[in-house]
């Protein structure tokens, strides 16, 4: 876990997600908003059964995380926190969680978004699904 005095969190856990521990990392009076995003697993894709997620990821991926995060706070001046979840995953499990701080909505959402974008483009965690139909397959790898 790496929190600094900009007031933000990278963290790749294999503990499950706790939202309002990434919320509280960038909160604070001067906000005026708090935009916080939990990424789900759900239970389908592409018109299959998805009964489990298992995330993998790169050695250095905790590196490539604070990396984003801390580009992410600097581009927008904005507080941020992200957490992805790796492992064995049920449906329903929070799979990654990321929270901006700004004084207004627009910017805390558009940076939000900008993160989640990155953190899945940047970070080298892989994705493989499990069918309920018992076949597995890797996402974007």
């Amino acid at each position: 876990m790496v929190i600094n005095s900009r007031a933000f969190l990278a963290q790749i856990s294999s503990e499950p997600v706790d939202p309002a521990l990434v919320e509280a990392v960038v909160a604070g009076p001067e906000h005026g908003a708090v935009v916080l995003f939990t990424g789900v697993v759900r239970n389908h894709d592409g018109g299959k059964a998805v009964s489990a997620l298992d995330y993998r990821a790169h050695p250095d991926a905790p590196r490539f995380l604070e990396r984003c995060c801390t580009r992410v706070a600097a581009e927008s001046g904005l507080q941020v926190a992200a957490v992805h979840r790796i492992g064995e995953l049920a449906v329903g499990d929070i799979a990654l969680a990321a929270a901006v701080a700004a004084p207004h909505r627009a910017a805390a959402f558009t940076t939000c978004a900008t993160l989640v974008d990155r953190i899945k483009t940047e970070v080298p965690i892989w994705k493989r699904q499990m069918f309920a139909e018992g076949i597995s397959a890797w996402v974007g790898v």
